[in-house]
């Protein structure tokens, strides 16, 4: 089976037989906060675009699992990464091959710190989704980035830069980065994938949001897509979203 997907550009771009396909599928997506900021992004969009035959049920019960609907709930423990895939772990032994088609979750920017071990987290992830393939080979998995965070600004960053403290957002965007480069090197272009952080750090005009960091540079979220520094706003949460559903519903 060729696990890549087609690509669609713009909404009006999928034809009325992707959306029918999708809308026979069961999906479920694990998530915090910024989960629900993307699926109210999604909601807007559907409520806009009637042809988008899906509807939304916060739901993690694979046997209520059902076609045409995006079942979804939070997923472990934020600062706790190996607990979100213990429980994707439990919920795909649960569906079986049978009772879900398309799968996916996300870690949240607060799993990343300047402490984070990317290389073991990669490694749990990796041996992880590796299990699943080999055991389940009709549920598509969709492989997402971490979100990113934007970069503190303000009188409190200019302080922690006199006084030499690290500005928040600058190292652990940098570990965000470096296990998003172990998940594109090893599943993008290979597997279903859905790259938030690319999307966070992109504004409208193709221009990305970037930083230097010991001679490296970085991406982080967006300032126009947020009102916090991490949680998307409106303008943030559609352009996520739209990408979202396009990734969907180009899934093979």
């Amino acid at each position: 089976m060729d696990d890549k997907a087609i690509a669609y550009e713009k909404l009006s771009d999928v034809p009325d037989a992707a959306w029918q396909k999708l809308a026979s599928r069961k999906i479920y997506f694990g998530h915090q906060s910024v989960g629900y900021n993307i699926l109210d992004g999604v909601r807007e969009i559907i409520k806009e675009n009637p042809k988008i035959r899906l509807t939304i049920e916060e739901n993690y019960d694979p046997d209520k699992f059902k076609s045409g609907v995006i079942s979804h709930s939070r997923i472990g423990y934020n600062e706790d990464p190996k607990s979100k895939l213990d429980m994707l772990s439990f919920l795909v032994k649960s569906s079986g091959d049978e009772k879900v088609d398309i799968m996916f979750f996300k870690f949240c920017y607060v799993d990343f710190n300047s402490n984070t071990d990317v290389k073991a987290l990669f490694h749990d992830y990796e041996s992880t989704f590796a299990q699943f393939k080999a055991k389940y080979p009709k549920i598509t998995f969709v492989h997402l980035t971490s979100p990113l965070t934007s970069i503190q600004t303000g009188i409190k960053a200019s302080i922690k830069r006199i006084v030499g403290r690290p500005v928040a957002g600058i190292t652990e965007n940098a570990k965000r980065q470096e296990f998003n480069q172990l998940l594109r090197q090893t599943y993008a272009g290979k597997y279903p994938f859905f790259d938030i952080a690319a999307i966070e750090s992109t504004l409208p005009d193709g221009s990305r949001a970037t930083y230097e960091y010991n001679g490296t540079t970085y991406y982080s979220l967006a300032q126009e897509y947020t009102n916090d520094g991490g949680h998307l706003n409106e303008q943030g949460r559609r352009i996520v979203a739209s990408r979202l559903l396009l990734t969907l519903a180009a899934l093979p």
